[in-house]
């Protein structure tokens, strides 16, 4: 996966369109899907004024995600991370699968997706 591909990725999980995701970061409509084609590299402030929004820049430049500091996650996901680290192995695969079976009926603003 090349730099474009995943600033697509990222534009995508912060759900904007790309005339969003250009307006916000200064650039114009076309320079956009240049950069996600991968026929231009994005400038330094580009990088910035996206990382503003959300986007993480290590994962864009390297394909590496950038780790959280513990102090950047909401007290329930600190919760749920401790009760996770207290069961068992086994345990922890279900809750993992209950996890993303809820994860994937809910749309990116996190409502619960009708059938």
């Amino acid at each position: 996966m090349n730099i474009g591909e995943r600033l697509k990725e990222e534009r995508v999980r912060l759900g904007f369109n790309q005339a969003e995701f250009a307006a916000f970061a200064g650039v114009a409509k076309t320079s956009q899907f240049n950069y996600e084609k991968g026929e231009r590299s994005p400038d330094a402030d580009y990088l910035a004024a996206v990382s503003a929004q959300g986007v993480d820049i290590l994962y864009v430049v390297t394909g590496e995600r950038k780790r959280q500091a513990a102090d950047s996650i909401s007290d329930d996901a600190s919760e749920l991370l401790q009760v996770y680290e207290q069961v068992v192995d086994a345990d922890r695969q279900i809750l993992l699968r209950m996890a993303s079976a809820f994860a994937s009926t809910a749309d990116s603003s996190g409502k619960k997706v009708s059938n």
